[in-house]
């Protein structure tokens, strides 16, 4: 026998509630975060905000003054390239639940999202294993480890 109506009603104005809720908390958290990448060469380390922008460049260890202009312009759009791909990868990670069938009102499909046309073909490559590193920053999520360099106090 199938649920009455009214009970499933019920259940989806709940689990609309409850993703109102997760989608406000998700949007406080995704605000507050950033990712830091430091260049191949460690010459470099450029930190993106919420939206990809560029909030942060450092020149780590002088390292800039034996290099060509082209070498650090290099350094530099590696690091806040690498940075903008992990904040995608972060944002897509964090509104995938959103994107969802529900396992409680089968009415509500889902949807899906064409993430490489918002953010371009290289946020699904998989390249977790490049020499870049990162550290997230903000609501306590991301990465578990942390780059030597931040570990030291350097920020």
């Amino acid at each position: 026998m199938t649920e009455p109506l009214e009970k499933r009603l019920e259940k989806a104005m709940a689990e609309l509630q409850a993703a109102q809720e997760a989608m406000a908390r998700t949007e406080r958290e995704l605000r507050q975060a950033s990712f830091a990448v430091l260049s191949s060469d460690r010459a470099v380390r450029a930190t993106v905000g919420p939206q990809g922008e560029l909030t942060g460049i450092e020149f780590l260890e002088n390292k800039y003054r034996d290099m060509s202009p082209q070498e650090l312009a290099a350094s530099v759009l590696e690091a806040a390239g690498a940075a903008r791909v992990k904040m995608n990868r972060h944002v897509m990670k964090a509104m995938a639940p959103f994107t969802e069938p529900s396992s409680d009102v089968p009415e509500l499909k889902g949807f899906e999202v064409d993430w490489e046309r918002i953010f371009g073909p290289e946020v699904l490559r998989d390249d977790d294993h490049d020499t870049a590193t990162a550290t997230a920053r903000g609501a306590g999520h991301g990465p578990g480890w942390r780059d030597a360099l931040d570990e030291d106090g350097e920020d």
